[in-house]
């Protein structure tokens, strides 16, 4: 099974999942940014010595409070690379309405040249309000009329987007017209002549995989119908095996059919202790800090109550939820080898990236909780860490 990692680049919190501490009030300085960063290059060290695949990073700006605070994952993931020896550096994900298409673009084929093939590319369409405003673009905040209108408008300029990436990468030169992009412009005098194509310098060397998130019935549609690789996340069983299996009827229908856990991978939350009680203790306040913080944007929207119905758009989880459900996976060693049996079983999963990044946990309980997975709940599930080898291309060090 190929095994990644997965982080938030949470900063350090010693007080996650402080009842009496909300999220919007907390407030961090750049000493603790810079101390998540220096967290982030001794865990990548630890996942490239145990085998782990592709470490993954994520997109955030403006996040005083600390909990995602890396802008740039293709410039941080670039410099990982080059700390270590075969581990793959991905973006989990890439907000694309927040940049300009062309230039990421160009940002990701460099640091691929850069590292020999060494990096992944994850886009998404972005959650926050904050951000998406600051940055020239718009989502959907909230469960509402107006939130549905931003969200449309998202979706295409994302769409477009990845049109534009795309034809980039694989064309020595091209043009692109929709409604929000139009590359070249018109009417663009360049040394005796008007410019009809641009080319995109450089471009990768290789085939390059895009992965996507996929929640709502557009996504859901759009992902392999794009090509993209679809990850999954917080999603309940029966949901979770709908969406999957969702993936495998499209491709069939469009002829590119998938083998059984193909082009799909799973992220589960985890946090392993010795024994139940010691991981339910160790991990309840970073679970109960990471949903207190996502919950108003409806992440947990997916759980159930006990009766089996919704539950509201700003659910937020107990540790009891999480861990019944298995959408989390807390608990001592052999309970979590039971519960990622289980969604192995369920969707015949080849792909599992892990998010080991509860608020609170220290570099030394980060390390710990990447050894236990790979040396004790993987040979106990009876599986191997699958790492894929690396391009047959030459690294610029």
């Amino acid at each position: 099974m190929r095994v990644d990692s997965n982080f938030f680049c949470t900063v350090p919190m010693p007080d996650a999942g402080d009842p009496s501490v909300t999220p919007t009030s907390r407030r961090y300085g750049n000493d603790a940014v810079i101390e998540c960063y220096r967290n982030l290059l001794e865990w990548a060290h630890t996942a490239d010595s145990l085998g782990y695949d592709t470490m993954w990073l994520t997109e955030h700006h403006f996040q005083y409070e600390g909990y995602e605070v890396l802008p740039n994952l293709i410039q941080f993931g670039q410099h990982l690379a080059m700390q270590t020896k075969n581990l793959r550096l991905g973006q989990m994900f890439n907000v694309v309405p927040q940049w300009h298409p062309l230039r990421l673009a160009e940002d990701f084929a460099i640091a691929d040249i850069i590292t020999g093939g060494r990096m992944e590319f994850g886009v998404g369409r972005g959650t926050v309000p904050r951000e998406a405003w600051s940055l020239g673009t718009v989502v959907a905040s909230g469960d509402n009329a107006m939130s549905a209108e931003h969200d449309r408008q998202n979706r295409l300029i994302f769409e477009e987007s990845m049109e534009v990436i795309k034809k980039a990468w694989t064309n020595e030169r091209f043009s692109y017209q929709g409604q929000h992009f139009t590359f070249p412009p018109d009417d663009i005098p360049d040394r005796g002549s008007m410019v009809d194509e641009i080319t995109l310098i450089p471009r990768p060397e290789r085939h390059i995989d895009i992965y996507q998130p996929v929640t709502s019935p557009e996504t859901i549609e759009y992902v392999p119908r794009a090509g993209h690789k679809a990850v999954y996340w917080l999603q309940n069983a029966d949901s979770q095996k709908d969406k999957w299996d969702r993936y495998a009827e499209i491709r069939e229908g469009m002829g590119a059919p998938v083998g059984p856990g193909e082009d799909r991978c799973f992220v589960l939350n985890m946090h392993i202790g010795k024994t139940r009680e010691q991981a339910m203790k160790r991990g309840k306040p970073g679970h109960d800090e990471f949903c207190s913080f996502l919950s108003p944007y409806g992440r947990f929207s997916s759980y159930r109550n006990p009766d089996g119905s919704k539950v509201p758009f700003d659910f937020c989880p107990t540790i009891e939820d999480s861990v019944q459900q298995k959408i989390q996976a807390i608990g001592s060693i052999d309970d979590v080898v039971d519960i990622v049996g289980f969604w192995r079983d369920l969707l015949d999963l080849k792909h599992l990236i892990i998010f080991f990044d509860l608020p609170g946990l220290t570099r030394e309980d980060m390390n710990e909780q990447l050894h236990l997975f790979a040396e004790e709940v993987m040979p106990r599930l009876g599986e191997t860490m699958d790492r894929r080898p690396l391009p047959n291309l030459q690294p610029l060090i």
